[in-house]
């Protein structure tokens, strides 16, 4: 290992600091630290070479991958691998990102013990593939409304409100906002036509939700996150029009690089990453955050979908 003074100069720069703090706790490919820190593949390789070079960090292969930790000293180097220590846990306290890297890590290793997301995958790829008489998505979908208590529900981004028809079939009450008159228009009097008496419609945006504090029990975004001009506006809306011990479910679109998006559906993002909405939900106060991946498209551009639920304390 290098002398202290080599190496307090080598981590000198946060980002290194960033990512020596994380191969600390934990082996983590540089696809993984990419997902942490949102930074570039290149810079971080550059950066895991000149702390592999400085005798700071190791790797190994594993499969088609490496993962990088902090290097096991020989005995020799022991004095100063114990100083080093000390220095990453002061710089864990000084470096604003270290949370939020901490949480991002905690995700990305529940990813990779998450055998039983594979399974489900393979499930889901082959239901409804084959016929059988009586199984459907809409019966399934059906089923596990009707295990939904009676709750009042702000479906925000809600469109022409498909999914707040079907919602209001077993809620206390649906309150579908969105920013198009000619949407609300179409989904109000579709509700009317078909008696849907705890349907109620309203014109409005998700980063100013005309809906009073602490009124819903649910406040579900689907595929309109990526919509707003500030997600995490949005986000803080929904806790604020969320009675104490409600829950908010987001679902939205995994990062891509679809740009035609842009153009095609007026997304104003392309995605977010399960850190990004995870870090919307806990910065806006919501606890007990969780996020996954439930669905991609066989299609090209193999778009995913994301989902991200939170409870507001009671």
């Amino acid at each position: 290992m290098a002398s202290i003074l080599k190496n307090l100069k080598l981590l000198s720069d946060p980002s290194r600091l960033r990512i020596l703090l994380l191969v600390e706790r934990e082996e983590l490919s540089v696809a993984e630290l990419q997902e942490i820190l949102s930074m570039g593949q290149s810079r971080i390789s550059t950066h895991l070479a000149q702390m592999k070079h400085a005798g700071i960090v190791e790797d190994r292969r594993n499969g088609k991958s490496s993962l990088y930790r902090l290097k096991t000293p020989r005995p020799a180097d022991s004095k100063s691998f114990s100083r080093l220590l000390g220095v990453l846990k002061e710089a864990a306290d000084e470096i604003p990102q270290a949370e939020h890297d901490s949480q991002a890590l905690k995700l990305v290793l529940r990813q990779r013990q998450d055998k039983m997301r594979a399974y489900f995958d393979e499930l889901a790829g082959k239901f409804g593939r084959h016929y059988m008489p009586g199984r459907s998505w809409k019966g399934l979908a059906e089923t596990l409304l009707a295990l939904m208590p009676p709750m009042v529900i702000a479906d925000l981004g809600a469109g022409e409100g498909t999914f707040s028809q079907l919602l209001a079939r077993h809620a206390k009450k649906v309150i579908a906002i969105d920013n198009s008159e000619k949407m609300v228009e179409y989904g109000a009097t579709l509700a009317r036509k078909h008696g849907v008496n705890n349907l109620q419609y309203r014109k409005g945006d998700i980063e100013e939700i005309p809906i009073p504090d602490g009124h819903v029990d649910l406040a579900f975004f689907s595929q309109a996150l990526h919509h707003a001009q500030h997600p995490e506006r949005a986000v803080a809306e929904a806790w604020r029009i969320l009675k104490p011990g409600g829950r908010i479910v987001v679902l939205d679109l995994l990062r891509h690089n679809h740009e035609e998006a842009r153009e095609m559906y007026a997304d104003r993002w392309l995605g977010f990453s399960e850190v990004e909405v995870g870090k919307f939900l806990r910065d806006a106060g919501f606890k007990k955050v969780e996020t996954s991946v439930v669905h991609r498209e066989e299609e090209t551009p193999h778009f995913e979908t994301m989902l991200a639920v939170g409870d507001k304390a009671v």
